[in-house]
């Protein structure tokens, strides 16, 4: 009897023990990513020929979208591990941005693809929308179509007579808001075609700049940057579609592993989530020689300043001695 009493107490303690390693694996890793989005976001609102490139202010806005994609990912990751419930009224909002700001990602690649296609066919007589004092017009229009997909997808799904939405307490994930057969398939066909179009906008740019590579001797290096740089937004678009593959993921796991779901699902979420959202803006940040040269000078004048106040404490300790 005593042994039958131990394995749920033991239970509950392995799977506290679990749930305290996730949130120490992830929260540290958000906060370094956070850190780095700061630090560049700093570097953008202090130095204005950043702000007058369009190119920087599509990317800082990638920035700022990644961030908010991560920071209500996070907050959602935290509700399930603490089974925090609510209601479904506070949660909507946070999965609202989770899914815009998801589906936004691929949309500002494919914009920040045709900003390097006309920087480069279009040099001296840019179209009005594409200056740097205009680009706010592109932004919102990507931000309003993100934002049209997750209204539509609440809009068609069945509401739960037995669920009040003002006042029943529920586990905010996105399978409480969109579990209909309707709402599966509404969002297969959304993703499929976002990515389809997105994939033939970087693959349009990429070989016409190729082309003009060719074309051009006397402006070649120019080219060149953009053409690496168009061929680098198609490995962020690689990067965005691992979440998709969660569930192939998910199957394979579970044939070729004794995992619980929970790890499962943590694992998906931890490799194909987080990592990539993570190394997408920093790898297209620490690549461009200017944002790299503003990264250095910060991080080294934070080790000039603390260099010295090590100085002043070791002289202190002689002095006394």
């Amino acid at each position: 009897m005593q042994n039958q009493t131990e394995f749920p107490g033991n239970a509950t303690s392995l799977k506290n023990l679990s749930m305290i390693i996730k949130v120490c694996v992830v929260i540290p890793f958000f906060c370094v990513f956070l850190c780095c989005i700061i630090v560049m976001l700093h570097i953008f609102a202090s130095h204005r020929q950043f702000l007058d490139t369009s190119r920087y202010i599509l990317f800082a806005y990638m920035l700022i979208n990644d961030t908010l994609q991560l920071l209500s990912s996070v907050l959602l990751f935290l509700f399930a591990m603490g089974q925090v419930k609510f209601a479904i009224i506070y949660c909507v909002p946070l999965l609202f941005i989770s899914t815009a700001t998801f589906q936004n990602t691929p949309l500002i690649l494919a914009t920040m693809s045709l900003e390097r296609y006309v920087a480069i066919f279009y040099p001296l007589q840019r179209p009005a929308a594409w200056r740097s004092d205009r680009i706010w017009i592109i932004i919102l229009s990507l931000w309003l179509i993100s934002c049209i997909y997750p209204i539509i997808d609440y809009s068609i799904g069945a509401h739960n007579p037995a669920v009040d939405v003002l006042s029943t307490p529920v586990l905010c994930k996105t399978i409480v808001v969109s579990s209909s057969p309707i709402q599966t398939l509404f969002k297969v066909t959304v993703s499929v075609l976002f990515f389809v179009v997105v994939a033939f906008i970087i693959l349009f740019t990429y070989v016409r700049i190729l082309l003009e590579t060719r074309k051009l001797g006397q402006d070649r290096v120019s080219v060149s940057k953009a053409m690496h740089t168009v061929l680098l937004h198609g490995f962020q678009l690689l990067l965005c579609m691992l979440a998709f593959t969660s569930p192939i993921t998910e199957n394979l796991i579970v044939l070729h592993a004794n995992w619980l779901q929970q790890d499962v699902a943590f694992f998906n979420y931890f490799c194909f989530m987080l990592i990539p959202r993570f190394l997408s803006p920093l790898i297209y940040g620490f690549r461009d020689q200017s944002l790299r040269g503003y990264i250095g000078r910060i991080f080294l004048c934070c080790s000039n300043k603390v260099k010295p106040r090590v100085r002043g404490k070791l002289q202190d300790n002689v002095s006394t001695s």
